[in-house]
């Protein structure tokens, strides 16, 4: 049975095993994304190398849906390349397991400390990036629920210009895609029931 990582955890260790990714997106069983789950299973099939930066026409992603304490707000970033409201992630690099990819990116992108994963993905989006001086082409995203303690603190690096708590309801305002807001709703809607009974508290 799964159970929530910490950094450091042998689970979380860099595997280049690509099957290893599949394990994580396969018990993605939401009819609505079964397109997209078929065709990451193509992609990791059929490209050389689906975990490169440099793969193309896409490659593998891992990203993370940051929770509040409170359970009712998640953390999204103004992206400085992209001057866009994201989630925090980035590439797999190689890397096969994907939730430690997910946990990493998020600890590198908010400087929070003691954030926790949930390894089995609770979404998967597939969309075209044009980050500048590069070519488009598409990051097969694979999403993760990670809880940040109470008193959480940001320390966020230069990847984002601004950052900030938000509800669900709050994203459209921000020009979020339908991507994003659907990770919001369902990555929440996760991480009440992984939390202990009693652990939410009110919005301040």
């Amino acid at each position: 049975m799964p159970e929530l990582l910490t950094a450091g955890d042998p689970r979380l260790a860099p595997s280049d095993r690509v099957g290893d990714a599949w394990a994580a997106i396969s018990p993605v069983d939401d009819p609505a994304l079964m397109g997209e789950r078929a065709r990451m299973r193509q992609l990791i099939a059929e490209r050389p190398f689906p975990l490169d930066r440099a793969e193309r026409p896409g490659h593998l992603t891992g990203s993370a849906l940051v929770a509040h304490a409170d359970l009712q707000r998640t953390l999204v970033l103004f992206h400085t390349k992209l001057q866009i409201w994201v989630q925090p992630g980035g590439h797999a690099d190689g890397d096969a397991n994907l939730p430690a990819v997910a946990l990493r990116e998020a600890e590198e992108e908010t400087g929070i400390t003691g954030l926790r994963v949930w390894p089995v993905a609770v979404d998967l989006d597939i969309h075209e990036v044009r980050p500048p001086n590069e070519d488009a082409h598409f990051h097969h995203d694979v999403r993760f629920v990670v809880l940040a303690p109470e008193g959480a603190e940001i320390d966020a690096n230069h990847e984002s210009e601004a950052q900030r708590w938000v509800a669900p309801s709050e994203l459209p305002a921000l020009g979020a895609d339908p991507g994003l807001q659907r990770l919001a709703a369902k990555g929440l809607a996760l991480a009440r029931r992984l939390a202990p009974a009693g652990s939410a508290r009110p919005v301040p």
